[in-house]
């Protein structure tokens, strides 16, 4: 009772975050939490479950102070992102099935402040990776991999109109066939100051 007790509460936690940002206004914010609140609604997709091993996360946070955003949209971008490492690790967590048996599901969650004024999250996974075909459709609206029924292919669209119209950030894919996907968002900390110039930071 105690245990069910406690993940409740986290539960209720995670969604009050959620519902605290979902104003449509700029708010600093330690985007951390927003990362954190969003693996525990999906805690239940990460679990293992019959036939299916568990995901591992693996985080590497950066020490940087708060930043200022949008948090609902921006948790928004997040969920996106992770749903979508969770559906292409699906190849890995059955095990029985799967050519890359020897990997264990993870999705790696890496943050670091690239400048003053800019600050980057990067979100792997080490699944089959995305054809370099794909890869140039993968912002367009109703695009979609997945089975008819399963996908509406505007989870990426709205996340590339959040980071890029919204804030002012850039959002791209790397990827390579049986390597995995990454998805790399650079943000500036700033939503009330001028752009900052300058040339673009490699992910890790």
């Amino acid at each position: 009772m105690n245990a069910g007790s406690e993940r409740i509460r986290e539960i209720v936690h995670s969604l009050r975050i959620f519902s605290r940002h979902s104003e449509a206004e700029i708010k600093v914010v330690d985007i951390h939490e927003g990362l954190d609140s969003t693996l525990m609604i999906l805690q239940s997709r990460l679990r293992s479950q019959a036939h299916h091993s568990a995901v591992k996360i693996a985080k590497e946070y950066g020490d940087f102070p708060h930043i200022e955003c949008y948090p609902g949209q921006l948790n928004q971008v997040f969920m996106n992102i992770l749903a979508n490492a969770i559906d292409a690790l699906e190849i890995l967590r059955r095990l029985e099935e799967s050519p890359y048996s020897h990997r264990e599901p993870t999705i790696r969650i890496q943050t670091k402040q690239l400048s003053e004024t800019k600050v980057g999250i990067y979100i792997s996974d080490n699944g089959p990776g995305i054809s370099k075909e794909v890869q140039p459709r993968l912002f367009d609206p109703f695009f979609t991999t997945k089975d008819i029924g399963q996908g509406t292919g505007l989870g990426l669209s709205i996340s590339y109109r959040i980071i890029v119209d919204q804030h002012r950030g850039e959002l791209r894919c790397l990827s390579a066939p049986g390597q995995g996907a990454m998805f790399a968002i650079e943000i500036p900390t700033s939503q009330t100051a001028p752009p900052a110039e300058g040339p673009r930071h490699p992910p890790p």
